[in-house]
């Protein structure tokens, strides 16, 4: 059975993507073409770009808007509405990668953007994403990432702790204890999804109505899938470490003592968890993954739940 390239829902055979797909990029949108570029072409056209991108990363992008008359994006240099990534050579199978891990945090109650997979003229696959700081036709939404809120650049990024992280949001976030919660789901999605290259700039704040609050969640994959034989679970460390990372250090150190989480609240961050894991496992199946990564993908997943005692 087929599965939808953006929400991973079945669909029929013959079908391209679900009408709940379909609608999530745009409310009228009842079909789309495969994006006219091949994989060489995108990452020519990335590298052509990149200085107009408003939105940098070390991942090559492309700035997109969708002309709904044609059904499909069209690459642009001003004006985007979203933002579509090639693979990044020399590493296989991101896109899928990234739009899967996406999908999962949605489960969890993560906020994500809407998000999936769209086809390229020569079979493969480009991952699509809306973006969430812009709106109407020309209105900018203030967002700020974690390393611009810290005074860190690029090439510190790394150079912090899930302890800074803390801080930027008790600095910065108008209402604190209503984001806390927010941040440990995040954290503990990205340690069970296997992430460890959540850097400071894969955290930001947004401002709407006046009120800084964390920004839908963005860059979400399964980076030790990508890298094959990563050493560290994190890139930020927590309480100085990067690796062999515990329940009691995750769940009694960070979210009790250090983002101050009540039990009631740490109760119920699990109990999501928890429920979202067989979920996860259904979305890795269905995902557009080659087989072999999908059984990587729920090793890897089996273990980190067993290690923090979520497993259902």
């Amino acid at each position: 059975m087929p599965f939808c390239p953006i929400t991973l829902e079945p669909i029929a055979e013959g079908k391209s993507f679900s009408e709940a797909g379909l609608r999530s990029l745009h409310p009228r949108l009842t079909k789309l073409a495969s994006l006219e570029l091949a994989h060489d072409e995108q990452l020519r056209q990335a590298r052509l770009r990149a200085d107009k991108m408003s939105v940098q990363g070390v991942q090559p992008k492309l700035s997109a808007v969708l002309r709904l008359k044609h059904s499909r994006f069209e690459i642009v240099d001003t004006g985007g509405r979203f933002i579509l990534k090639p693979n990044p050579l020399p590493f296989t199978d991101v896109p899928a990668n990234e739009s899967l891990t996406m999908t999962m945090a949605a489960t969890a109650g993560i906020d994500v953007p809407p998000h999936g997979l769209v086809p390229t003229v020569d079979g493969g696959w480009i991952y699509v994403v809306r973006r969430f700081d812009r709106e109407g036709r020309s209105d900018r939404i203030p967002v700020e990432d974690f390393a611009q809120l810290s005074g860190a650049t690029r090439e510190t990024k790394y150079d912090s702790s899930l302890e800074q992280v803390a801080k930027v949001v008790e600095e910065f976030c108008t209402f604190p204890a209503l984001e806390k919660p927010k941040l440990a789901r995040r954290l503990l999605f990205c340690f069970l999804t296997g992430n460890e290259d959540m850097h400071l700039k894969n955290f930001s704040v947004i401002v709407r109505d006046k009120v800084v609050s964390l920004s839908p969640a963005y860059d979400l994959l399964n980076t030790t899938l990508v890298l094959e034989k990563a050493e560290e679970e994190t890139a930020l460390p927590l309480d100085g470490k990067k690796k062999k990372l515990t329940r009691k250090l995750w769940l009694d150190y960070f979210c009790s003592e250090r983002l101050g989480l009540s039990t009631r609240q740490l109760d119920k961050l699990l109990t999501d968890l928890t429920r979202a894991l067989p979920k996860w496992h259904d979305l890795i199946d269905r995902s557009h993954l080659p087989e072999a990564k999908k059984e990587v993908y729920h090793d890897l997943l089996k273990e980190r739940s067993e290690r923090l005692e979520i497993s259902p």
